[in-house]
């Protein structure tokens, strides 16, 4: 006689409505549908999933619930379910989607994906979720926000640049635009200051920045944007798990005779990768020890300054993680800050005779 081991349900999420599916799992492998249903993505719908969930799960049976990372749409639902004790997985849409693939399915719909992500719940093993502090959600918001407004008065500053050399420009819309331009960055300077601030609000947090600080060319707003997009490194675990999350992480392509190109993966956090960049050109040019050491090492055997760069990118990352975690000041002339267990070196995962891009 089977034994049933665990429930299993999918929840496809959208803007105003969930669509649920939920299976059961036997010592035989077995899959059996017990029951689909539609809610409303709201408090009330969320009380119903809880009722339907006690209605056709046995108690003494655990419980998984998978669904995607839809934007922000999922959020309300998995801090609700996590608040009910529930085992809730968040997964990313690109892996749900490979994995409906795999099972062969051609159409697309809702109640179809449901299903696909309670059989993906089912077979599969998970990190359980769990939500952002509210003190970085909050910092998240800031750093995002600063970020928009940034990128959007790039594009007014090219715009400029392409209006003033062109064969015919105006001079009220330069005016215009030159405006623009000055708004943003006084909108610019008062994020900034909020960032701040609310860096400050938290003695713990306050400490910890000015001690990675101390790192000559990274500023409050590239620290306070990684604690952000990282929960404060909550959940990383190892710096081989930070450096896979930021997308720096080392992918090969070689198969027989054929020998590929080497480069970051970059399927991360690119919040990340972008706040770090300039950090990266800054603390080279004023000379940080360890870092312009690691640039020069790989730039004078590969010619490559964007690769020396995007190396002592990855190696601000650990930095950071590793003081933050030990709680210790940045010393420039401590040789060996990241403990050599957690990340192998620098050299050897960069493959410093093929091409690496950014």
């Amino acid at each position: 006689m089977n034994t049933l081991l665990k429930y299993s349900i999918g929840i496809d999420v959208a803007k105003d409505k969930l669509d649920a599916c939920l299976i059961s799992l036997d010592n035989g492998l077995t899959i059996k549908l017990q029951s689909r249903h539609k809610f409303a993505n709201s408090p009330a719908g969320f009380k119903e999933i809880t009722a339907w969930i006690k209605k056709f799960c046995k108690e003494e049976i655990p419980v998984e619930i998978l669904m995607e990372a839809t934007g922000v749409y999922h959020e309300k639902l998995a801090i609700y379910l996590t608040d009910q004790k529930k085992k809730v997985f968040v997964v990313l849409p690109n892996k749900s989607q490979k994995y409906l693939q795999s099972l062969g399915l051609k159409s697309k719909n809702d109640r179809i994906d449901a299903k696909g992500l309670a059989i993906m719940c089912a077979h599969g093993q998970f990190n359980e979720w769990k939500p952002i502090v509210k003190y970085f959600y909050e910092l998240r918001l800031l750093t995002r926000h600063y970020q928009s407004i940034q990128e959007t008065r790039t594009g007014f500053i090219n715009q400029l640049h392409a209006l003033k050399h062109s064969g015919y420009s105006s001079k009220e819309l330069i005016k215009q635009l030159e405006k623009t331009i000055a708004l943003f960055d006084k909108q610019l300077k008062v994020i900034k200051k909020l960032i701040e601030k609310h860096l400050l609000s938290d003695d713990n947090v306050r400490r910890k920045v000015s001690q990675i600080c101390k790192i000559k060319g990274l500023d409050t707003l590239s620290v306070a944007t990684v604690l952000a997009e990282t929960n404060g490194f909550e959940l990383i675990k190892n710096i081989r798990q930070l450096v896979s999350y930021a997308g720096y992480d080392v992918i090969e392509n070689q198969s027989g005779n054929h020998a590929g190109r080497t480069k970051i993966s970059k399927k991360g956090n690119s919040r990340i990768r972008r706040i770090l960049h300039m950090p990266a050109l800054i603390t080279v040019k004023y000379k940080e020890p360890a870092l312009l050491n690691l640039y020069e090492r790989i730039f004078d055997r590969t010619k490559l300054k964007m690769k020396g760069y995007v190396a002592v990118q990855r190696k601000i990352l650990e930095l950071i993680y590793t003081l933050w975690k030990k709680d210790k000041t940045y010393d420039p002339h401590f040789k060996q800050v990241v403990p050599s267990k957690d990340s192998t070196t620098l050299d050897k995962q960069l493959n410093l005779n093929q091409q690496l891009s950014l």
